[in-house]
This record gives C-alpha cells, structure tokens and sequence, in this order.
C-alpha cells in the first residue's frame, strides 16, 4: 500500500465510513495496481498552528482562537481593571481534512460531492475534537446547480470575504457562518441569481435557554435567503470583479411555553441586507461589503433581539423586538509571490431597536456601541509552506444601553493581537 493510499484510508476511518475504506484499499503486496477510476474522492487539507499574544481579555472562542473583541472593562476592590491583563496560548486545532468527491452524471446534471473536517471541537470542553465543517452534494446542469448539505451560509461570499491570518476571517464585521441548507443557483451568463433555505447548527440564535437551534426549529421555517451576484474575469490581464447584493428573512419563536406555563406563539421576525463587491488587479486586490441586519447573533456579528413588552399579563405572554446592527469593512491586498501584504479594516455599530425594550436582551455585545478593527499583515509563501504574520488592533466601546438598546456614555477599550501562523498544505 503506498503513501497517498493509506492517507486516503485513514481520513475515510476518521469520517466513519467503513464501506468507503474498503472501496479506497490498495491491492496486495506483489499485485500490480490498477488503473484509477474517474470517479472516487480526492484528499487535501492543511497542517496549521497559530502563535498568538493578547494585550488584554478577550471575548473569544476555544481558549482565545476566534477573536471577536476585547472583554469590558472589570474594576476590583482596589480599582484595576481585571481584564487589562495579557495572554499568550499556541494551538494547532485548525488543522484540517478534506475530501473532494466525484461520480457518475445523474438526473442530466454532473454529480459531485465534498466533506471537509477540523480539529477545532464543538466547545471549549471539546477542542481538539474532530469537528464537521462542510458536508455537500452537488448536482450541476448547464445554467443551474442544486447544493445539498452544509456549507457556508449566504451572507458569506465566497468569492469575496477577507483573507486574514486570523482565524475569525473579519468576524465579527462579516457574516461567519456554515449552516444546512438547500441552495439552487441559476447562471444569466455572468449574472447568478441564488435562493437558499436554511436551518441552523453550530452557529446558532440566542435565547431565553441560550444558544441553540431549538427557536428556528419551533419556529417551523426556514430561514430564507436571495442574492443576486455579478462575476467576470480577464485571464489574459489577470482582472477580476465580483459584486452582488442580498436579503435575509428570518422568524424564531423564543418561547413555546410562558413563564406562567400556557403556550406562545410570539415570535421574533428579522430581515438583513447587504453588498459587497470584489476588484483584483494583476498586482494587487480590493475588496468591500456593507450589511445591515436584525438579528445578527447567529452570523457571529453584534445584535440579536429583546423581550419588548408583556401582552398577556396574566399568561405572562411577551412579545419581542429586532436589534438592528450596520457591519462595514474592506480590504486591500498585494498579489505578488512570494511575499504578500494585506490591510483589513473594518467597523460595526449598534443600531439599537426601533422599539421600547421592557424586557430581557438576548443579544451579543448588547452593552457595546461600536467597535473597529484595522489588522495588517505579511505572508511568504514557499512550495507548500506558509508562514504569516498579523497584528490586530480590535477596539470596543463598553457603556450602558438605554431603553431603546441604544448604548450610552460608551468608552472604547482596545486589544492588540500578535499573530504567527504556520501551514503546511497538502
């Protein structure tokens, strides 16, 4: 069994399928290998581990990894600020696997499919634990393709999204999000209109029980999604350009049963809308994009939705109220090789709800105002080695929200993130 073979057959036991292994097999020792199918699964990925040094606490994901903001301010006894301590941790969790999958034509369309895995664990408790991130067929025709599965959520456009060091990819100024979804696109040319209805996973809404698929499951709807995309090339000057809009409709229902035990209906209706758009030049690249949106928590951004009023005081029956948050970033990047430089900058605000808030918020960040984000970078490339450098400079202003969600009297603090990353592509 050669070297490529035995990969192949341990990245098919780590995924569970037994019947696969067997499939990918090499013969036996002496036997004369035979010619390789069309159709089958092609294996790659990448070895990284991130070097990373925090000014101060952060508010962040599996031991500091995804950095979303610094934490707020914490005053002692004594009157230091807790938080205003630094940190420091080696990880190497985002390593990950892939598999790329082919076959036979079906239904008139090209068939495909793709699984891809990492280290990073469901949880803290779990990091280090083999995680699903993508999980896909694929049916494509000559002007329409139906994706079945988990993958990216729409918000985030693959074509366009920024190409940080750091493992958060902009968050929490982009949309980041992998969520099951049946997603059909038909192609006008260089025009794609796509729609797509989604449930949720790993990335999930909040509420009165914390984060969890369970208030889009009651809600017994999907969320929906349409973008309209615009994309061309010039091989022969090395130009790109990639620019679209899109909306968002979402419904949770928060509670099934009141505080008071009767059952509830209300429910928590948001709508989001955002544009982004994509140059690249021989030398050098642009990007940008702009959303708007209502409750954002399960895109990894700031917002989420509140507990308005009582409309049955005697069921203890609530309502509940959007909180609205505007998201803008772009970035530049060089092209070159071996060496590229990138700036990322980005800058979020919260909008507050358009409605009076009596109750409890179930949102992230619902004490800050703003925050912003500039983080330069510097990588080399060589084979298949990567070795990069980011510093990331993420602020947050902390202060007391009013009625309307509004944050008052906001004072920023700041967080300043030294980042070394190493890959090994395969």
């Amino acid at each position: 069994m050669n070297i490529r073979t035995l990969a192949k057959a341990l990245v098919t036991v780590a995924l569970g399928s037994s019947a696969a292994l067997l499939a990918i097999a090499g013969p036996a020792a002496g036997q004369a290998e035979k010619a390789p199918s069309p159709f089958g699964i092609s294996l790659s990925g990448f070895v990284k581990t991130d070097i990373f040094y925090d000014t101060r606490q952060t508010v962040s994901v599996r031991e500091g990894h995804f950095l979303l903001y610094p934490k707020g301010p914490s005053i002692d006894p004594a009157g230091a600020d807790v938080n205003a301590r630094p940190s420091f941790h080696i990880l190497s969790v985002q390593t990950r696997l892939a598999g790329r999958i082919t076959g036979p034509d079906a239904l008139g369309a090209k068939t495909s499919g793709y699984v891809e895995a990492e280290f990073f664990g469901t949880s803290d408790a779990d990091i280090n634990g083999f995680r699903l991130r993508h999980a896909y067929l694929k049916l494509n025709w000559a002007k329409s393709e139906l994706l079945v599965g988990q993958f990216w959520h729409p918000m985030f456009i693959v074509e366009c999204f920024p190409d940080v060091v750091s493992f958060d990819t902009g968050a929490p100024f982009q949309p980041f999000n992998r969520s099951p979804q049946v997603r059909f696109t038909r192609m006008f040319g260089k025009v794609s209109l796509t729609a797509t209805a989604l449930a949720q996973r790993d990335f999930t809404s909040t509420g009165p029980e914390g984060p969890s698929s369970l208030y889009l499951r009651n809600a017994a709807l999907p969320e929906f999604n349409l973008k309209l995309q615009i994309a061309g090339k010039n091989d022969p000057r090395k130009t790109e350009t990639v620019a679209g809009i899109g909306a968002d409709v979402m419904k949770l229902s928060p509670r099934i049963v009141s505080a008071a035990g009767y059952a509830t209906d209300e429910a928590a209706t948001s709508v989001a809308a955002m544009a982004f758009f994509k140059q690249k030049w021989a030398k050098w690249t642009w990007k940008a994009e702009a959303v708007w949106g209502q409750n954002l928590h399960h895109l990894t951004m700031l917002g989420g939705y509140a507990a308005r009023a009582v409309v049955d005081e005697a069921r203890q029956i609530w309502d509940y109220a959007p909180v609205d948050t505007l998201s803008l970033w772009t970035e530049a990047q060089t092209n070159g090789s071996p060496w590229q430089a990138g700036l990322f900058a980005g800058y979020s605000k919260n909008l507050g709800s358009r409605q009076a808030i009596a109750g409890d918020s179930y949102a992230r960040g619902s004490n800050i105002d703003e925050l912003y984000r500039l983080s330069p970078r510097l990588v080399y490339n060589v084979g298949k080695l990567r070795f990069a450098g980011e510093t990331e400079l993420t602020a947050a202003a902390y202060g007391t929200p009013d009625v309307f969600g509004k944050v008052q009297e906001a004072r920023f603090v700041r967080n300043v993130r030294l980042l070394f990353a190493a890959y090994y592509f395969f």
